[in-house]
């Protein structure tokens, strides 16, 4: 089938009157919106309303409608990549069916409903989001993610009708088994060629094959084609190549159909000795786990914004991002398979039971509002999986299903069986081994009373759905309680087991089930946790939670938080100190990082009696947290106070120089906790560490910076087409007389745009930002801000002017084509 563009011209209400679904309804005073749209962040944030398990935006019900014609007859499908949530969808009166889980792809038939070619159709989406905190992050609202109309004749591939799966791969040659489906609703049966050519990245014909197909009326038929491609182009996240498989149906010398798959050729293996190979390399998964919101843009998210993201995680070495804790949008995907990430694709945070969604625990909050998908996984449950992995299946980033976050907390004798939670272990599951024997665990389960549903049992079941669609990749799980889940059959399910936060027991899950491959699936963002990994050739990697900071999972959090401040990335997409560090560790070439902070603010003092910098609670940073200690990007204190200075680099050896003094010379080796220390009085001036590694040098300053007089702004791209609704960001920089980058002192700003385009919205990236997007003044947090412009429909010059008190204007000009 033939899909088109979906997206303009809906009509959009929030509203609750049922007879929205009649064709006769009359939607004249609608709004017109483009998808993808959240109305959650166009409402903007609600302290009193919301809460911070979301967000703290607010839901409701909201109506899309749209009118169309078609210019042919054939079969006509509708293919959403996501609707949050609870949607049922009508066309012309006629009730298509409906939705309920918000995460999942899923399409549905439009022919039957259809008027004829030429006349008006009209599609009405009714979506219940009510149940504002049915989720234990910022999901948003409405058809969130975008739309195609997929159109084809009477014979025709249906949606999701392929699947490129590869075999038997090497340097000289790759066996590729493309499967497709074929479908024929008309009355006769018809003798058809299946023609596939297999093209490279630059339109090549690498190979080709024809297969004779004659579906007869009302059937359909599944062909399978095998070619080998000789000296394949393997994909990697070094070197991401793609082929396109390029499947037609022909009628003597018309093409009847087509269809065109994206796909890559690469070999994957998880081994539980030797950890993970990709094309028969051993090599370590670096990985980062993501949600799903954009900062400003909320849920309905451009790639662009993705791609900007995605690029700056890129620089500090990353090479695999989770979907956390639902299946990604299709267009991430096509990100990744661009960019070279590879891809865990997770299905579910909840099973059978709910889990509390402010508590990130089994369910204590028994209301209406926080009712999420386990009130309807077992009734879509299978359905959901099944959609999604027909729908993602040909990407060649995905190298492993996640059927589940953390759902040990789900089922009660789970916890309980750990003896973690008793009065000697007091829930420190994180730093300890566990204090049950295997043995008593075992008798723990047997014995405390079962709940009505087994988490082994449902494990099994979504394994089992997930093979039925795909055997070429592993399926994992993240398990926050592993001892007890490698003995409730939980991991018995599992082709690799992921640990949550549970690196202190790789070598427990070694010695005692040494057949299973593990690896953490969701990591604390510090060097111990990538330190346990280098230490153990068995483990395969980690997913660092998280690369970007996320809205939402903030209940009732300290500091008045909207958002989780997890990631390497801010909200906005700037570059945080954990960023840092980890392209210290993550990649080979030199890189070095300065970073201040008093010595009262500090975990680190100056050794009594001595000029080494030591922390104030020895070891400590074997057990850091989540988030990044408090550290500061500038050199700007009171003469004389007693300042603590951090380099990040993964050089071998730092100098440290105050105005071309040197205050020290200190090698990496020396530092546990591999961060560089200095301790010294304040002084005005400039601040410059200098390393050496490989025989190149790498250098970072720090000067004093004076009050801001004026904006240096930026854009990450000159030119945009209107085509491809391509995003400008436009970073905006608060900078002293001497150009010096102010970070110590904020500024409110005022953004104007002048010329064609849509804004998306501003942000300054601090969680603790309550300004909605769409205004257009804010304060700076550290000194930064940023605004988003889309690409309309019209072809010109933008100008864009910053302005704020006490600051001299400025300007940038964009251009769309």
């Amino acid at each position: 089938m033939k899909t088109a563009d979906f997206n303009t011209d809906w009509l959009f209400s929030l509203c609750d009157d049922a007879s929205a679904s009649r064709p006769d309804f009359d939607d004249g005073s609608w709004p017109k919106v483009d998808i993808p749209h959240d109305w959650s962040m166009e409402l903007g944030y609600d302290k009193e309303k919301g809460d911070g398990a979301t967000g703290y935006v607010t839901g409701g019900k909201g109506w899309y409608r749209k009118h169309f014609s078609l210019d042919s007859g054939g079969c006509h499908s509708l293919l959403f990549d996501g609707i949050y949530n609870r949607s049922t969808l009508w066309l012309n009166g006629h009730r298509l069916g409906d939705q309920f889980y918000g995460y999942a792809p899923f399409h549905f038939d439009l022919t039957p409903y259809l008027n004829p070619p030429g006349e008006e159709n009209i599609l009405a989406v009714k979506v219940d989001r009510r149940r504002h905190v049915d989720s234990r992050w910022y999901t948003g609202s409405g058809i969130y993610r975008k739309v195609e109309l997929c159109s084809g004749p009477a014979v025709h591939i249906p949606v999701w009708g392929s699947f490129i799966r590869c075999e038997e791969i090497s340097q000289q040659s790759a066996l590729i088994r493309a499967g497709h489906t074929i479908k024929n609703i008309g009355t006769t049966t018809c003798r058809l060629r299946g023609v596939i050519e297999i093209l490279s990245s630059d339109g090549t014909v690498a190979a080709s094959q024809e297969a004779v197909i004659e579906p007869g009326p009302g059937a359909t038929l599944e062909v399978d084609q095998t070619i080998s491609v000789e000296a394949p182009a393997l994909w990697s996240p070094e070197s991401p190549s793609l082929y396109t498989a390029r499947f037609r149906l022909m009628d003597t010398e018309e093409e009847i159909d087509s269809c065109e798959t994206v796909f890559g050729i690469r070999s994957i293996e998880f081994h539980p000795e030797k950890g993970f190979y990709l094309n028969g390399e051993n090599q370590k998964i670096k990985g980062v786990c993501l949600h799903h919101d954009g900062g400003l843009c909320g849920s309905a998210v451009p790639a662009d914004v993705w791609r900007r993201r995605l690029m700056k995680l890129k620089e500090i070495g990353c090479n695999a991002i989770r979907m956390a804790h639902n299946p990604g949008s299709s267009d991430l995907l096509d990100l990744c398979d661009q960019m070279g990430f590879m891809v865990q694709d997770e299905f579910f945070d909840e099973w059978d039971n709910p889990k509390d969604k402010r508590l990130n625990m089994g369910d204590q909050h028994d209301d209406f509002l926080s009712r999420g998908s386990a009130e309807y996984f077992r009734e879509t449950g299978e359905q959901d999986l099944k959609n999604t992995i027909r729908s993602h299946r040909n990407h060649p980033c995905i190298i492993q299903w996640s059927i589940g976050n953390e759902i040990e907390w789900t089922y009660p004798r789970n916890a309980e069986a750990t003896g973690f939670f008793g009065a000697d272990a007091n829930g420190n599951y994180f730093w300890t081994l566990p204090p049950y024997s295997r043995e008593k665990i075992r008798e723990q389960l047997k014995t405390l009373p079962p709940g009505p549903y087994d988490i082994g049992e449902t494990a099994q079941k979504l394994a089992r759905w997930t093979r039925e669609m795909d055997t070429s990749r592993p399926v994992t799980a993240n398990c926050i309680l592993p001892s007890a889940s490698f003995e409730s059959g939980y991991t018995d399910a599992l082709d690799v087991v992921g640990f949550s936060y549970r690196r202190v027991i790789y070598d427990y899950a070694r010695e005692h089930y040494p057949e299973k491959a593990v690896m953490g699936a969701e990591n604390l963002g510090q060097w111990h946790e990538w330190k346990a990994v280098l230490d153990r050739d068995f483990i395969a990697g980690i997913f660092v939670w998280t690369g970007i900071d996320y809205l939402g999972e903030s209940h009732k959090k300290a500091d008045d938080q909207k958002a989780t401040e997890s990631g390497f990335l801010n909200l906005a997409g700037f570059k945080k100190p954990s960023w840092h560090m980890f392209r210290s560790l993550w990649k080979e070439e030199p890189h070095i990082k300065l970073f201040t902070q008093r010595e009262a603010l500090s975990p680190f003092c100056r050794e009594q009696d001595r000029p080494h910098v030591v922390e104030k609670e020895p070891g400590a940073w074997e057990q850091r947290l989540w988030t990044w200690h408090d550290v500061n990007e500038h050199w700007n204190y009171t003469e004389g106070e007693d300042m603590i200075v951090e380099a990040y680099s993964n050089c071998g050896a730092a100098e440290l120089f105050l105005d071309g003094e040197s205050l020290g010379r200190k090698a990496l080796a020396d530092f546990e906790d591999r961060i560089y220390k200095w301790a010294l009085p304040y002084k005005e001036g400039i601040l410059t560490v200098k390393g050496i590694k490989d025989g190149q040098s790498v250098q970072d300053t720090l000067s004093t910076a004076g009050s801001p007089c004026c904006i240096e702004l930026k854009t990450d791209r000159s030119s945009g087409s209107t085509a491809e609704r391509d995003c400008f960001h436009i970073t905006a920089r608060l900078l002293d007389p001497m150009g010096i980058p102010v970070t110590q002192e904020e500024r409110t700003l005022t953004f104007q745009l002048k010329g064609p385009g849509k804004v998306l919205g501003y942000d300054n990236g601090s969680s603790r930002n309550w300004t909605n997007h769409d205004i257009n003044t804010l304060e700076t947090s550290k000194g930064r801000a940023l605004m988003i412009v889309q690409t309309g429909d019209t072809a010109g010059i933008s100008e864009i002017t910053v302005s704020g008190d006490g600051l001299e204007d400025s300007r940038i000009t964009i251009k769309t084509i």
